[in-house]
């Protein structure tokens, strides 16, 4: 792995193709609006909302958020967003419904019953949940309590997900994110005695002053919560980036060969308990959608990570969130007060985005294929995308020569085996069309 340079990489996560640095503002607005209007009547989408308020800032975050101590903002904030909401139902063809929402942050669990439920009322009069659809928030435990679960699950909530992050003191000091495993355990408790059963959980490896030791504990901690799903991401240490992280000591932080360690002593855990192993980052139980989705070939990946949903359009709403459509992406302004000005003057905030173009679509799909399910198979891309056997030959031989006795190239197509997954994102950069050099990407490991 050292040799190929596991350890000194730093590449794109890619939940997207192309990658968020490579959108440009010769998309904005116009596009995003005739890109919704083309959405097929009657068809499903997903819905992002973005609520980027906290009640404190954690330092380890490179999300968009600003902290709050006062109720007054966020509602201030809810209302642009039922503004925005309204937005998109004048443009959105009829009978559109929602396989998926998705409330993230930022700290959804910021909003009041009150406000949730305002919220998911308005949701509703733009596009109703569709059959078999998923509704889950992302949720704070120290920023939770009966009435708001209640109210979530009143709305049609069926999924939460509670970060986790690391459940060691010292560690938490470090990062500026203090969540006892108590709180933790009480806020799981709670959810699944209103009835959403189904629970997803964020653990971080790579954090300051991890061991195998507090790794393991960390773990052996969550398993005692049972969670459906696990999301296990290594921390991006990115202080130019993400200010707020320059109050993390790098000489605290682990070696890459060290992160490499703390994932797999995770990973053994977690197979150990009954998990399936879900792409680079993600374990799931056995009847899990994710698992399903993964036997099934229909495994995807977007910007949460990985996903079972297979629609075609994803709607962000929101300060700095992101759309996606057949045609290409879209990113609303990033600074909340740009977003708020522009849905108050009667317009969307879209200052960036990507148009497809040439063979984006194509490697897109080469990209996800490997992040999915470790293997492309030939068949699928000559039929889906025309590809001649030469061409697609072409592509699989630059990995060869980059990766030498790594990847497996069969009658069927290319494929990673077990041991060369670590290296998954760097083998898809391989495919990677766009200069790299202009993003300061994340490390490999």
């Amino acid at each position: 792995m050292a040799k190929l340079g596991l350890f000194d990489a730093r590449v794109p996560r890619y939940t997207s193709y192309p990658t968020a640095p490579h959108f440009n503002d010769q998309v904005g607005a116009n596009q995003f609006t005739n890109w919704l209007s083309q959405v097929p009547a009657g068809g499903q989408v997903s819905l992002y909302i973005h609520v980027p308020f906290c009640r404190r800032l954690c330092w380890f975050c490179a999300c968009r958020t600003q902290g709050t101590q006062s109720a007054k903002p966020v509602a201030e904030y809810l209302k642009t967003l039922k503004q925005e909401l309204a937005l998109v139902a004048q443009t959105l063809p009829e009978g559109v419904s929602l396989s998926r929402l998705h409330w993230g942050g930022g700290t959804p669990t910021l909003l009041t019953p009150e406000m949730m439920t305002d919220l998911a009322g308005t949701i509703a009069e733009v596009a109703p949940l569709a059959d078999g659809y998923e509704f889950s928030v992302e949720i704070d435990p120290n920023e939770l309590d009966q009435a708001r679960v209640d109210a979530l699950a009143a709305a049609g909530m069926n999924r939460a997900s509670i970060g986790v992050q690391d459940f060691d003191d010292e560690i938490q000091q470090i990062i500026g994110r203090i969540q006892s495993f108590d709180v933790t355990r009480d806020a799981a408790e709670m959810l699944r005695a209103s009835g959403i059963q189904s629970l997803n959980a964020d653990i971080l490896f790579g954090l300051p002053n991890q061991s195998k030791k507090r790794m393991t504990e960390s773990v052996q901690k969550l398993l005692s919560l049972n969670p459906d799903r696990v999301a296990l991401y290594g921390y991006a240490h990115v202080p130019w980036m993400a200010r707020r992280q320059t109050m993390i000591p790098s000489d605290t932080l682990p070696t890459p060969e060290e992160r490499l360690e703390l994932f797999d002593t995770a990973r053994r855990l977690f197979m150990w308990d009954g998990y399936r192993e879900i792409g680079i980052d993600h374990f799931a139980r056995p009847d899990d959608g994710l698992t399903v989705a993964l036997d099934a070939g229909r495994l995807r990946r977007n910007f949460q990570g990985y996903t079972d949903d297979t629609s075609d359009v994803l709607i962000g709403v929101g300060a700095s969130s992101i759309s996606k459509f057949p045609q290409g992406y879209t990113q609303n302004a990033p600074s909340t007060g740009l977003h708020v000005a522009a849905i108050r003057d009667g317009r969307f905030s879209v200052s960036r985005g990507h148009a497809f173009k040439g063979d984006d679509k194509l490697r897109a799909r080469l990209i996800e294929a490997l992040m999915c399910d470790f293997r492309i198979d030939a068949e699928e891309i000559h039929r889906d995308f025309g590809l001649s056997a030469h061409d697609l030959q072409d592509l699989f031989d630059k990995v060869m020569r980059a990766f030498p006795g790594v990847v497996e190239l069969t009658q069927d197509g290319l494929y990673l085996p077990h041991d060369a997954r670590p290296l998954t994102r760097m083998i898809a950069r391989v495919f990677d069309a766009y200069d790299l050099s202009k993003a300061g990407h994340s490390s490999a490991i």
